[in-house]
């Protein structure tokens, strides 16, 4: 599989112009950091920031609802400190969730670019 991407990414690089392969240079496949950081990037970037805040904010009430659940030893805080805790990490969760699923969307859309400078380069020859 390698090599066959190794011909398909020659071939490209082959019928493209000098800006369309730098612009495909740019498309290749990126790591788990540049992935969360990639995020942070372009139209909707300060909506990812705000819910990157909020996430670590949720995560704190998180943190605070468990040092109180285990510092008490009554019944009904152990299930309100419960109870809190278990809402603040699932809302942190969800959060979280969202911010995977911009990932794989930037990932999605990457490919689908490449697809189509392949596509266009073939229809040039």
């Amino acid at each position: 599989m390698k090599n066959n991407m190794e011909e398909i990414d020659k071939l490209i690089k082959e019928t493209l112009t000098q800006e369309e392969a730098k612009f495909y240079n740019e498309l290749e496949e990126q790591n788990v950091f540049q992935m969360m950081f990639g995020i942070f990037k372009g139209k909707n970037s300060w909506i990812n920031i705000l819910i990157s805040v909020v996430q670590a904010a949720w995560f704190g009430v998180f943190i605070y609802c468990a040092i109180q659940f285990f510092s008490t030893d009554e019944t009904n805080e152990l299930i309100r400190w419960g109870i809190f805790g278990f809402l603040s990490i699932f809302a942190s969760s969800m959060l979280k969730f969202y911010t995977w699923m911009q990932m794989d969307k930037n990932a999605l859309l990457r490919e689908i670019k490449r697809l189509e400078l392949l596509i266009s380069s073939q229809a040039h020859k």
